[in-house]
Order: structure tokens, then sequence, then C-alpha cells
């Protein structure tokens, strides 16, 4: 089993736990279990089967959680999370997921209603039902079937992370075959780069295709086989993703490539106009509409040649101005993962993160950077243990003392501060002009009308300690939708201001997303990619903040920590050091 699948059981037990009134210690070490487990960068699978293993040396796994993770381990399951199941209808977990609805508020609802299913609770609010309920009202019920909307949107979707992953493990599975297989490509959405995918593509080049499908089909993740044959098997895998695997010929593999990488729209639009050109274009190749002879399918370069193209970079192909942009050679010179240099934004013990400063030095150093900002979350977030004005400064002097103690990277004394509801900044002044990097973010009020939302970023920004807004819709993929608020005013004001635009890299966020990266772009304002890491792997996750930034156009030159240490700061509203 993969460290999520684990950490999901207990994170679930966590809340099934509290929703059946369990004391607070009780939960919370199931909960601080999957944390742990998810930001490893080693399967606790392996440690839990190692006999040298132990899993009590890992923070916050005690003798008993050690026990757990060893059920699961060995059976998949874990008895106290079936127990629950069977007092609780398991449908009652995707209740717990809607936003603003905890364990405690779905408790009150199975408890008075009975409301066991999202279209129960969905009923019930339109109904009017719930606005009398103790801690709920009428605002409660609106931001319900927001939720509810969301949800629905969401269903059957995974976060790009988890189908990376999942690609990665069966590539290494069908690699197994050795020399029988000559490449294997993801294609479709995950391939674009997409925050979100709702099933995987495989192509593989091989000249044994009934080897390969009777060898994939094999794959023990696999929960039902949905298709067999000798050139394509389909299958559901546990996780519920579904995935194609289409075994190619390598004269098609180019057209191939191209017709199940680019979007509907996209490739429509290709279509056309290899039409107007005198030319058909499918899956198979591009061949002349007399005769039918093919003239270009081994590689998409060959083929957008002979459509008059430059070649146009998987993340563009969404059918959003790239073609015409190919037919006059003027595409973005895209910005690439070996570009970033730094990273702005990432959380240690001080705050919610799992690991010390020297730790996130070391993992960032490891893969070349050569600066980091730590930035705690401020003393409103009381949730993540938010530094109020004394902690800063103690956090501040702690990071100048690991730099006499860390070579080869320079580490930024940075903090992620509240924006307050009436847009002031959670942190004295004295203490912000001690930063070397004030990333400022919203995380309380965000159901806040459009006006009034934006009245606030835009007072926040008045402030001259402000210098990059972080995560600015607040959107959580596949949980929460983004706050209202004219991003055009904003990107307007960030543009006049100097303020940089962050785009989160954290797979739940990818916020800025591609069409408001564009109009950053479009306005000349700068943009940083930032992991938001709370844990040394996590810093891993930037390659899906700088594919986000491919989606928006995004080049070199328009992304803030592409520069060296003195340009980049120089390039930051406010003093640097």
């Amino acid at each position: 089993m993969e460290n999520r699948e684990i950490a999901k059981i207990l994170r679930e037990t966590a809340n099934l736990l509290e929703l059946d009134g369990a004391q607070i210690g009780r939960y919370r070490s199931y909960e601080k279990s999957a944390q742990v487990i998810e930001s490893l960068s080693e399967r606790i699978e392996d440690i839990a089967r190692d006999p040298a293993g132990d899993l009590t040396a890992l923070p916050a796994i005690g003798d008993r959680m050690a026990e757990h993770i060893q059920e699961i381990v060995s059976t998949g399951g874990y008895k106290l999370h079936r127990q629950l199941l069977k007092k609780y209808p398991p449908t009652i977990l995707e209740v717990l997921s809607l936003q603003g609805l905890g364990p405690k508020k779905v408790a009150v609802l199975w408890k008075t209603f009975k409301a066991g299913t999202v279209s129960d609770v969905e009923n019930l609010a339109r109904e009017g039902k719930l606005r009398d309920l103790a801690g709920f009202g009428e605002k409660t019920e609106q931001n319900i079937l927001k939720a509810v909307e969301v949800h629905k949107r969401s269903a059957g979707r995974f976060h790009i992370h988890v189908a990376d992953g999942t690609a990665a493990l069966l590539v290494d599975y069908i690699e197994r075959l050795g020399d029988r297989v000559e490449s294997i490509t993801p294609a479709g959405s995950l391939r674009r780069g997409k925050e979100t995918i709702g099933d995987l593509d495989l192509l593989l080049i091989s000249e044994n295709g009934k080897a390969v499908s009777e060898h994939t089909l094999k794959y023990p993740e696999i929960d039902q086989v949905l298709a067999h044959g000798e050139n394509k098997v389909s299958f559901r895998l546990r996780n519920t993703l579904q995935v194609d695997v289409r075994i190619l010929d390598k004269k098609n593999f180019g057209a191939a490539l191209m017709y199940f990488t680019g979007s509907k729209e996209h490739n429509i639009a290709l279509r056309g106009l290899a039409n107007k050109l005198g030319y058909t274009l499918n899956e198979y190749g591009l061949s002349t509409l007399k005769g039918n002879r093919i003239v270009a399918s081994r590689t998409e370069e060959e083929i957008y040649h002979r459509l008059g193209l430059h070649y146009i970079e998987p993340e563009l192909r969404e059918n959003t101005g790239e073609i015409e942009a190919a037919l006059k050679n003027k595409l973005p010179r895209l910005v690439a993962l070996n570009d970033i240099r730094g990273d702005l934004q990432m959380h240690t013990t001080a705050s919610d993160g799992k690991n010390s400063i020297e730790e996130m030095a070391q993992a960032a150093k490891r893969l070349g950077y050569k600066y980091i900002a730590l930035t705690e979350h401020s003393k409103a977030v009381t949730v993540a243990n938010g530094l109020d004005e004394k902690r800063a400064l103690q956090q501040i002097k702690k990071i100048r003392e690991a730099q006499k103690r860390t070579d080869g990277i320079r580490l930024l004394a940075g903090m992620e501060v509240d924006i307050n509801k009436d847009g002031s900044l959670d942190l004295d002044d004295e203490v912000l002009a001690q930063l070397d990097v004030v990333v400022c973010s919203v995380h309380s009020y965000m159901n806040m009308e459009s006006s009034a939302m934006t009245d606030r970023l835009l007072r926040a920004m008045a402030n001259k300690r402000l210098q990059i807004l972080a995560h600015p819709t607040g959107r959580l993929l596949l949980r929460r939708d983004p706050f209202p608020f004219d991003i055009q005013k904003v990107l307007d004001e960030a543009k006049k201001r100097g303020v940089v635009m962050e785009l989160n890299a954290f797979p739940d966020r990818l916020d800025l997303k591609d069409i408001h990266l564009r109009m950053a772009k479009e306005r000349g304002v700068k943009i940083v990619i930032s992991t938001d890491a709370h844990a040394t792997t996590h810093l891993e996750w930037m390659p899906y903040g700088v594919k986000m930034a491919r989606r928006g156009w995004l080049e070199k030159k328009d992304v803030l920590n592409t520069l060296p240490l003195d340009k980049m700061m120089a390039e930051l509203r406010g003093n640097g050091p």
C-alpha cells in the first residue's frame, strides 16, 4: 500500500472517532500519524515489513499506533475503521469531506436527521431545515449548498500528484518487461499538466502487444478490468482511477501521442487546419485527402511542421490561442523546472511544519536551490501554531544562526502573515521590517462578498511591507472554490505597487491558475512559484507549480525565483538583505 492510502485510513478513522464523540487526544493521534506518513519520502509499508524497521522511531508514532499501521499493511484495512463504518454508513465519509462541515456538525446532522449522504445534507439545506440548529444558521445552509456543488463537480477526479504518482508506479511495473517495451508516455490531461485528472492514458511502443497486455492486467492494484485486447487494456484501480493503456506501433506513435494529449478543442482546431491544407488528421497520422497517403505520423514535431506550425508544448494544447501563435512563431519560451533557483514559502516545526530549519535547508540544497525563505504562519492561524511578535523575532534569530551553520544556500527570514478581515496585516510593522521576505495570505473570513474581499486585498497591498500575495484565490482543489473578488482590480493594483503574485505549487492549491497567470503576464505582474512545503518531501512538488506556470504561458523572465539571489531581492518590493 502507498503512504497516502494508509494515511487516508488513519485520517478517516480520526474523523469517524471525532464524529463518534471520542476524546480529542484519541482522534488527534490518528491525524498526526496520517500527516507524518504523508510527508515521508520512503514507503511506510517497507519500514513495517522490514524486520529491522522501527515505526516508533517516526515522529508521533507510538507503540499502539505502530500496531495499527502493521495491521493496515498486513490486512489492507483496520479493525476500528471497519467497526465505525458499521455504526455509520460509509457514505458519511463523503459528508465529512464537505467544506465547512467538520465532524461535530456532521454528528449533529446524523443525530438529528440520520443524514448520512451528501444528498441527505443537500436536501436538508435546500428545505431550510438546518438554520435553526445550534451552530448552523441560514448562512451555513448556503455554504453547505456551495460545498455540495463543489463535491459534485469534483466527483471522479484526482489531484495531479495522485495521478502522477499512480502513473509512475504503473510505468515502473510495465517496464519490468524489459526490452519488450520500447517506451511508455503518459498522455491526456496529466501530460498537459491540468490540476485535476479524470482518468489516466498511458501510451507505449511494443511489438508484442499480447505479452504487454497480459502482464499489465496482472498489476496488483487493479480492482476491475474494463477492456482487454492486444492493443488496448482498460481497468479501474483500487483508488477508483480509470486507466487506459494503449499499445502502439512505432510508426504511428507521434500521431497517437498528439491525439491523446491535446484537449478536445485543440484537436478539433488542428483537424480543421489540416483539412484547409488538404490533409486529414487522426490518431494514426496526417494523411492526404486525395489518396489517403500518410505524410507524417512518427513524431509530433513532424506533424506540427507539416501543418506549418512550430512545436506546441503539451501544456498549451487547450485551443486558447496557441495555434495562432504557432503559425506566427510567437509561442512563448516556457519556463522550465531547471530555471528555478529557490523556494520562497515553506514551514518548519516552529509553526505547523514537520522538519527543522536545517532539514528544510539541506533538502532544498539537494534540489540545487541557491536560496529559500522560511515562512511560518503568523499568530492569527492558531490551528497552525502561528507565531506572535515575540516568537517571530525568536524565529528570525534562529534562521540567522542556522545560516552560520549552513553553507551553499542562503536562508531568508520570512513569514506568512495573515491578512486580517479589515485588510491589516497580522504582525506589527516593527517585526515585518526585520524580515527578508513577507508573504501575505487570507486564511479566514473567506465567505465575504466579492466587493468586500476585493477591498480587503487592496488595503493589504497598500501596506508597503507586503511583498508577495500568497495563494491569492484561496481555492482548495476538489474541496473549496476560490473566494470571490475582482481579480483584475487586484492584478492592476499588484502592478501599480510592485506586489508579486504567488503560484502556490502545493497540489491541493495550484493557485494562481492558468487563466489568472496569463492575466498577470499581460499586465507585467511578476510571479513567484513556491511549494508552501510543510515537510522536506513537499519541496519536491515544485514541478507541479512549474507545469501550471507553463499552462499560464509564463516564461523565465516572468518568474521571480528564476533570478539569482541579489537580483531576486532587488525585484522584491521593499528592502531586501
